[in-house]
């Protein structure tokens, strides 16, 4: 981070890396009782496998969960880069001011109860403490980070509850924690990898344009998604997304568009949520890719895992004349076009397969179709220098198709720098194969119209994108 002055004129270097990197964390309230909010950090930290020094402070306990408990930061002797502190609002001010004396540089501050219910003067106080010497502090009221490869977890809600992800190349940045539980919670149960997830609630010194800086420097993370309610400086934040976009793709997910929900979304964190077509106008200027709801985003952040398509010709390969028909007229609506498959492509095929067989787009390898059909139909597709898209739709119900055709699927995606999809819908049989393919880095969808969407949105940023390079 750059050094900047604050409106008192102190200066401040802050560092995102101390929040997100640190190796050493004190977890200020770390409580004995299983229902605190500092027991459930605390807890996750050890068995997360944090690496770093742990330290409890809680002036009440001798100690927490096999760790001594200090009565301050300050009686801590060694070194603190990270406090995460999870203590009623009224004492965290002096909590803060301690942990400035001791010279910690990355805060997280979980605790609400400040300019979300009017309490914007003490929330203000704890931001000048923290710019004055130079603390990095994510919060107040917000969920806490993950830096899956770094075992950093400062979420207080138990793993039992939420599912912790696998290590990936996505990046969340949420403001709000219950969308961002949600999202987090959803996203590791689809077996998708996430490298870092941030919820930073009021953004009282760190602010969004902070972390799509720091996401966008970060070798680990290669796709940066958003949910915003509303910025602290627009025109740093359209600046900071801009030299996101040209490097890696920034998915936004704007909430408070309408009036009531403006409204709502300044309650909820004390975000002043502003005029949403205006804001929808600089995400696109911006290169940045919006999401439309939060269905939207869960798609987007996995389209982005592929390779950018080299042009807007979809092949639909299926197994189901109905869903290929869906994702026809998916891919009509979206403004994007269908391959034509080449006329050798064409005789090839037609030698392979049984005279039933549709060849043509969609590519229907009929309800008989098994995972040899799917091998042979995969292989011309990635050969075909008209197709820069793959739809794999595949009805698991059909008698004949089964866990092979992940392996097919697996194979062809990494056989080829296309775009290759996978479009399923079903029930806990599906579900089950869908999660392994994307464990893979396949996306999988439950609709055709998800595919496409999602495609068309990759379409368009690889377009901005090469027009900004």
């Amino acid at each position: 981070m750059k050094s900047r002055k604050t409106r008192k004129g102190e200066s401040r270097k802050l560092s995102v890396k101390s929040v997100m990197e640190p190796k050493s964390i004190a977890v200020i309230g770390a409580s004995k009782s299983p229902g605190k909010v500092g027991h459930t950090i605390l807890r996750n930290l050890i068995i997360g496998g944090f690496t770093g020094r742990i330290y409890a402070v809680n002036p009440n306990a001798g100690d927490v969960l096999g760790l001594k408990a200090h009565k301050s930061v300050l009686d801590i002797r060694e070194r603190v880069d990270c406090a995460i502190i999870a203590i009623p609002a009224p004492y965290v001010k002096k909590a803060v001011l301690e942990c400035a004396r001791k010279g910690v540089s990355g805060m997280v501050l979980v605790t609400g109860g400040f300019r979300e219910i009017g309490e914007g003067r003490l929330e203000d106080e704890i931001a000048a403490i923290c710019r004055k010497n130079g603390i990095a502090m994510i919060g107040p009221n917000c969920l806490g980070i993950i830096n899956v490869n770094k075992s950093v977890d400062s979420i207080f809600l138990p793993i039992y509850k939420m599912k912790r992800p696998l290590l990936g190349g996505i990046s969340f940045v949420m403001q709000s924690g219950a969308v961002g539980s949600t999202v987090l919670d959803l996203i590791s149960e689809s077996n998708i990898g996430v490298s870092k997830f941030i919820s930073y609630g009021n953004a009282a010194v760190l602010d969004e344009s902070d972390f799509v800086k720091y996401l966008r420097e970060d070798a680990e993370t290669k796709v940066i998604v958003l949910y915003v309610e509303g910025v602290k400086d627009g025109r740093r934040f359209y600046g900071e997304l801009k030299e996101a976009a040209k490097v890696k793709p920034v998915v936004v997910l704007k909430a408070g568009k309408g009036e009531l929900a403006s409204i709502a979304a300044k309650s909820h964190t004390g975000a002043l949520a502003g005029n949403y077509t205006v804001f929808s106008s600089m995400l696109r200027q911006a290169g940045a890719v919006e999401a439309e709801n939060l269905e939207s985003l869960l798609n987007l952040s996995k389209i982005f895992l592929q390779p950018l398509p080299k042009g807007d010709r979809v092949l639909i390969i299926t197994n189901g004349g109905g869903d290929g028909v869906l994702a026809v007229d998916a891919v009509e609506r979206n403004g994007l076009k269908l391959a034509k498959l080449s006329g050798r492509a064409a005789r090839r095929l037609k030698r392979a397969f049984p005279k039933h067989v549709v060849v043509g787009n969609p590519l229907d390898l009929t309800g008989d179709a098994d995972g040899r059909r799917y091998r042979k139909a995969l292989e011309e597709a990635i050969r075909e220098e008209g197709v820069d898209s793959i739809i794999a739709i595949t009805l698991f119900q059909t008698a004949g198709l089964g866990p092979e055709v992940v392996h097919e699927v697996v194979w062809a995606n990494n056989s080829t720098d296309k775009t290759i999809v996978c479009t399923a819908t079903g029930g806990e049989y599906t579900k089950m194969l869908l999660k392994i393919i994307e464990s893979y880095n396949v996306p999988a969808y439950e609709s055709p119209e998800d595919s496409v969407d999602s495609i068309a949105k990759a379409v368009w940023y690889s377009r901005k994108r090469g027009r900004n390079d």
